[in-house]
């Protein structure tokens, strides 16, 4: 089949534009016919992935020509009413107006005295022009950076634009929002857009009125406190089998306290949904409050027990936000006030990675303190699968570098936090995971994943989950941006975080160490039995 391609032409000699446009019609055609059965499986990935990143180079060309169309005003030229238009019908592009906020964001325009601007997002649009991210991407990063209120400094602006951008070219468009949301609540380190009088002027809670069934809808905007206290009371009171108002032998309470094999037995039996397991959490628990007084005497159960990670450097200064197990952020002043009567556990960390102290057992299944360590460490807030947000309270401890029952060991160093879901996912064959623990480099401490391939298929790459690297890289964004801008700053008050190196193994440990190590375990537990 012959495709044939025509370009009008003005009276005069041909453009260099339009040559290239001639060009590349009579590529695209021979492209859309070649023989790919010649190709090897690598080099018709790598076909296919070139071809996604033409498009995107593309997009940015056809972006710089509409600047041009829209300075020379062809679009009333030609009898249209708007750009808008003019991109509608003469260019019959699909969605003109986020086309539109693409070309503001990314495209190079003109001054009212004709010097080229730089781009709005310039380290967007030198991923779109260079085809790292396609349109879609563009556009999730643009709904983020939208979201960015307009009394932050520029510095950090930029700074977030450069994080998104960044994040963009590694990860999907709806991963894109979902690591956004929490890149927004870190645009704020120095503490000086915290306004809690705002969040405490948004709270609410509505019981509506009742429908003629006797059901109502409760609403509610819940601030950052009680938001961590709701989710930690579902993570250990809606689970499966639990709390079941239909089974009257269903264990009450927290999962904690409860049989394991009464619910084994309970969850067989339950056909809940997640929004019936939440409600019938909430009514389990204000039934104990109000009757037995059950919340009050649990010696070990998460509901009173609030599990937080923060920074030294934010508690320091008494600003920026924590993580509980929960995966809810949390700012520091309320961390401070929650943590008043808290017993502390402390994570010792030495010198450079992810690798937290030695707390290695010779059983299968992972100790508390090990699970505790285990969130302490920087990237133990989420399940370790890439791009997986799981948080802490909903992982199990997998064993990363050689499975259990292949001679694996439960030590800290060979495990990694993994949902239900992906922990039943690793395995050797084609569509499973393979993973290990990364012994060197700046990613020392974390698992690795890869999907694994149907044999003589291209290897997929390894990869790792780097939703918790957003703090420190948007730091580091925010460091250089800084740096530009006004030049170091020796005098600067900054206090580098921490960075961890190296193990401390108790396996091998001197006497001393010993003694430090028992006498943490014994503060933290010295009442637990």
């Amino acid at each position: 089949m012959t495709v044939l391609t025509e370009i009008s032409q003005a009276d005069g000699p041909t453009s260099r534009a339009e040559e290239l446009l001639s060009e590349l019609h009579r590529i695209t055609t021979e492209l859309q016919t070649v023989d790919l059965t010649q190709c090897s499986d690598a080099e018709l990935v790598d076909v296919a992935a070139e071809t996604e990143r033409a498009i995107a180079r593309m997009t940015f060309a056809g972006d710089r020509q509409i600047v041009e169309i829209a300075d020379r005003d062809l679009p009333h030229k030609t009898g249209h009413r708007s750009i808008t238009q003019f991109m509608t019908h003469r260019l019959r592009m699909a969605d003109p107006m986020r086309r539109t906020k693409q070309r503001h964001a990314t495209a190079t325009h003109l001054s009212p005295t004709g010097e080229p601007l730089e781009p709005e997002r310039p380290a967007l649009a030198e991923a779109l022009a260079d085809g790292k991210v396609s349109t879609s991407h563009v556009r999730a990063v643009l709904d983020v950076l939208d979201q960015i209120p307009h009394a932050t400094d520029h510095d950090v602006k930029v700074a977030a634009e450069r994080q998104m951008a960044e994040i963009a070219v590694d990860h999907t468009p709806a991963d894109i929002t979902a690591l956004g949301s929490r890149l927004l609540a870190h645009l704020d380190p120095d503490g000086t857009l915290t306004d809690d009088t705002d969040r405490k002027r948004r709270r609410n809670l509505y019981v509506n009125r009742q429908r003629a069934d006797g059901t109502a809808k409760l609403t509610a905007t819940l601030t950052p406190e009680l938001l961590a206290r709701v989710t930690m009371l579902l993570a250990v009171w809606a689970k499966p089998g639990m709390n079941n108002p239909d089974d009257p032998d269903s264990p009450r309470g927290s999962i904690e306290d409860a049989d394991p094999d009464a619910v084994a037995a309970a969850a067989e039996r339950d056909d809940r949904t997640p929004a019936q397991l939440n409600h019938d959490a909430f009514n389990a628990l204000l039934k104990a409050v109000l009757e037995d007084g059950m919340l009050g005497k649990s010696h070990r159960g998460l509901p009173m027990q609030m599990i937080f990670k923060a920074d030294l450097n934010d508690l320091l200064r008494e600003a920026g936000f924590a993580t509980t197990a929960t995966g809810t952020l949390i700012p520091i002043d309320d961390v401070i006030r929650m943590a008043a009567d808290a017993q502390p556990w402390l994570a010792v960390f030495k010198d450079a990675t992810a690798v937290p102290l030695y707390f290695g057992r010779g059983k299968r299944l992972a100790t508390r303190e090990q699970r505790l360590v285990s969130f302490a460490r920087p990237d133990g807030e989420n399940c370790s699968t890439p791009d997986c947000d799981q948080s802490a309270a909903h992982v199990e401890m997998h064993h990363a570098q050689l499975d259990w029952g292949l001679g694996g060991l439960t030590d800290i160093t060979d495990l990694t936090p993994a949902c239900p879901k992906h922990n039943r996912m690793v395995g050797d064959q084609p569509g499973q995971y393979t993973t290990r623990m990364v012994r060197e480099g700046p990613d020392e401490g974390r698992c690795a994943w890869r999907l694994n391939t149907q044999p003589g298929a291209p290897p997929n790459p390894e990869r790792i989950n780097r939703r918790p690297d957003i703090p420190r890289r948007f730091a580091e964004h925010l460091q250089h941006v800084r740096t530009e801008i006004h030049g170091p700053d020796k005098a600067s008050g900054d206090t580098p975080r921490l960075h961890l190196r190296e193990v401390i193994d108790l396996r091998h440990a001197t006497p001393v160490e010993l003694v430090v190590a028992s006498a943490l375990l014994n503060h933290a537990y010295g009442h637990s039995g």
